[in-house]
């Protein structure tokens, strides 16, 4: 917030309009001189380019001078190389293709007969223990999951289809056979050629092995016609090396089952002989699986219905059986016992529990009720100020906390090095703060006077823990303003959170402010330095917005108590003759609760209690409730009732009004639903959730569209300044400028925001804008 005053009153609009910022407007012509410039420039070009002139445009040389700047030269070497004369791309050519080389090998090796291919390969010789057994895949029972396993059904055009098909197959495999076996009558088997055993067969049998040794073996001999081709001496015949099988005795081969074969072929009958010198063996129809072996395995699992189908069928046979049932007792009128159960059955019960509400009239109990009136106030101040040490003072003053639980304090101060900060640490609990030394949520507590019940909410003064500040500001009644009077304190505290602190404080509402000039025994309680500070905070606090008669100060010590309950009895002190804190705190009178409006209240913590597993704190802002009454928690808009509450003091109580900080134990809601910054509204008369809204804010700093956090009480939103509609005079609220780009400081705007969610708000609601960790602005929801 601290900036130079130049840079603050700085005429943002004019700045803008002279350097053309955010204008929408087309880019302005060229001045006199540059046109001047322009025009010469051309006519140099076009002169020197010559007769290659009509080959570029003059917004082309335009163009060129304006990006060049003027200068002539790189022009002309631009347009040459762009658009007169071109550079050209080589064309690209393809490698000649050159033709693979063959070698005397490969050439002589691709001449080879099928013979020389095959002459290490025993055709028609191997063993039967070596013969390889095909076995086909299996195939499950029923179909591969489950089922009858039947084709699936074709339409009648499928199987006219399917049959021509089937018929034209037939055909044609009968065809095959006739030609087959015609063919086969033309050829000629010479099995008398005894004299030819010991000779091998050509062409593709040619290095095939003795007949005379495969007889001895137990094997097929093969017998072919000698082909024209000139015979291979007997010398140059390979010589085949001798197996296992010669080298020992002949051994009768013990019964081997053979696997099925299929039909042989005429070419293969030929060859091989007819099929009755084989064995013959009935082909098999189920192969095993090894899981088939299993005693719990069943092939028909999946061929019955399933205990699922089971169950549901027998469900839907129930229920049918019990409406015909039902129908049939209705129309005949009887009164049976089956038929009673089917109409129970048919009744819907609402099981939602019913509030055991009383039934009062909430305003009429609060105007007959006489007790002391309620007040909430907030202490700010920048930080190390001594706010927390001052109320902590003022608690053990007034005896709300007794000497001893201070004393105890203290040693455990002393533990760690803060002696000082014993009186702070009873409202600061938490063990981070007292690590810290510094206040970091709002911690509460009461004390009674003899007409008021106050409750005191300590606010954070660090600048990282102002969305805590504003939280506990927006339950607040009026406001104490802690000011660090000793030397040089001040000054810093003026720059920093005591100035946003108090524009804070006043655009949350609170219109009532008491300045507490802390510290001022360390100055000797001067009265000047007093006067001095209150001359220069009456002015800003004037300006920001507070009337000159709601505004109170009292020199104070809050680490001696002078001038808290008690008047000082320091002699430095007798020129102040004024009023005490609390005699101030005694005069402020609380804001005007909204009774008859309707609820309305924010959830400032949620906790699980022993009464209720879901419990939440917050301050009534309007309306009433009582024991029993039905809420709606929004955004969630989940319904919750309230199983009991307890007041201002911690007592149970049967109702409460707007102004005091309750504490309801809720039912027949999930903690899912229930977030701290949350409303609880009537049922009746909810609160909207929005994502747009419009906003009357007062400028803290420079606002313009940009990204910014919406606070309301305990609610954080992120969201967005998409416009800004226009700027507001501050006193009578007309509009004096429409769509200003930007909005300066201390200035009064309408601005519209959007969130990235949708949060419970409505007109009339105090919001705050924060962006970059600096508060920029803050009003009222329209």
């Amino acid at each position: 917030m601290a900036r130079h005053q130049n840079i603050r009153n700085l005429d943002y609009e004019a700045e803008l309009e002279e350097y053309g910022a955010f204008s929408d407007e087309e880019e302005e012509e060229l001045s006199p001189e540059d046109q001047v410039r322009m025009r010469e420039g051309t006519a140099q070009v076009l002169e020197a380019l010559g007769v290659e002139a009509h080959k570029v445009t003059k917004a082309q040389i335009e163009e060129s001078l304006w990006h060049y700047f003027w200068d002539v030269d790189k022009t002309i070497t631009y347009l040459i190389s762009k658009y007169i004369d071109p550079p050209k791309k080589p064309a690209k050519t393809a490698p000649p293709k050159v033709a693979p080389k063959q070698d005397a090998a490969t050439a002589s090796a691709s001449r080879e007969s099928f013979a020389h291919l095959f002459r290490d390969l025993p055709w028609g010789n191997i063993p039967p223990e070596r013969q390889a057994v095909l076995i086909p895949p299996p195939q499950l029972p029923g179909g591969l999951l489950g089922g009858s396993g039947a084709p699936p059904k074709m339409s009648k055009l499928q199987q006219l289809a399917a049959a021509r098909k089937k018929k034209a197959e037939g055909k044609s495999a009968s065809e095959d056979v006739e030609q087959t076996q015609v063919k086969m009558t033309e050829l000629t088997v010479n099995d008398n050629q005894a004299s030819k055993e010991n000779r091998p067969l050509a062409g593709l049998f040619g290095k095939r092995v003795k007949t005379s040794e495969t007889t001895a073996q137990g094997r097929i001999p093969l017998t072919m016609a000698e082909p024209t081709r000139p015979e291979i001496p007997q010398a140059q015949a390979p010589e085949v090396t001798p197996s296992l099988h010669q080298e020992e005795a002949p051994v009768e081969p013990e019964p081997v089952v053979a696997p099925p074969k299929a039909q042989p072929s005429a070419f293969a009958s030929t060859l091989f002989g007819p099929l009755s010198d084989s064995p013959k063996r009935k082909p098999r129809e189920v192969f095993e699986l090894p899981y088939m072996a299993i005693s719990s395995y069943s092939p028909d699992a999946f061929g019955k219905p399933s205990p699922d189908d089971v169950v549901l069928a027998a469900q839907a046979k129930v229920a049918t059986a019990g409406k015909k049932s039902a129908n049939v007792q209705n129309k005949k009128g009887s009164s049976s016992a089956d038929g009673v159960t089917n109409q129970v059955n048919q009744l819907k019960i609402d099981d939602t529990p019913l509030p055991k509400s009383r039934n009062l009239n909430v305003l009429s109990e609060f105007e007959k009720q006489k007790g002391k009136k309620t007040a909430s106030f907030v202490v700010v101040g920048h930080v190390d100020a001594g706010k927390s040490t001052m109320m902590g003072r003022l608690l053990l003053d007034l005896n709300v906390v007794d000497q001893r639980t201070v004393d105890k304090l203290r040693k455990e101060a002393e533990k760690i090095g803060k002696t000082s900060f014993a009186l702070a640490w009873v409202l600061d609990q938490r063990h981070e703060e007292r690590s810290r030394g510094v206040t970091i949520d709002i911690a509460t507590n009461r004390f009674e006077t003899e007409t008021t019940s106050f409750t005191i909410l300590d606010a954070p003064g660090h600048r990282d823990f102002i969305p805590n500040m504003i939280a506990g500001a927006s339950q607040a009644d009026f406001a104490i303003l802690v000011i660090d009077a000793s030397t040089g304190a001040f000054e810093s505290g003026l720059k920093g959170q005591t100035r946003e602190h108090s524009l804070l404080i006043r655009s949350m509402g609170v219109s009532r402010i008491i300045v507490a000039v802390n510290k001022l025994d360390t100055v000797n309680w001067s009265q000047e330095r007093f006067d001095e500070i209150k001359h220069q905070v009456s002015g800003f606090l004037t300006a920001t917005g507070f009337q000159p008669k709601n505004i109170a100060f009292v020199p104070v010590s809050g680490l001696h108590g002078d001038n808290l309950v008690r008047k000082t009895a320091d002699p430095a002190a007798s020129w102040y003759t004024g009023n005490t804190l609390v005699e101030e705190l005694e005069a402020s009178e609380p804001s005007a609760r909204a009774l008859a409006k309707p609820l309305r209240m924010t959830i400032s913590e949620v906790m699980r209690t022993p009464q209720s597993p879901i419990s939440i704190t917050g301050r009534i802002d309007a309306g009433s409730l009582q024991m029993g009454d039905a809420l709606l928690v929004q955004p969630s808009g989940e319904k919750a009732y309230v199983k009991s509450l307890q007041v201002d003091d911690g007592e149970p109580a049967d109702w409460a009004v707007a102004g005091q900080n309750v504490i309801l134990h809720l039912s027949n809601i999930d903690a899912m639903h229930v977030r701290v910054g949350d409303i609880v509204c009537d049922p009746a008369k909810p609160i909207q959730c929005v994502d747009t809204f419009t906003l009357k804010a007062l400028a803290f700093d420079i606002l313009m569209p940009m990204q910014v956090d919406v606070h309301r009480g305990r609610l954080h939103a992120a969201g967005k300044i998409e416009a800004i509609d226009a700027i507001l005079d501050k006193v009578t609220g007309k509009v004096t400028k429409k769509k200003p780009m930007i909005v300066k400081p201390g200035t009064v705007s309408r601005v519209r925001v959007t969130l990235h969610s949708k949060v419970p708000l409505e007109a009339g609601q105090r919001v705050v804008l924060r962006s970059g960790g600096q508060t920029v602005a803050a009003g009222l929801l329209e």
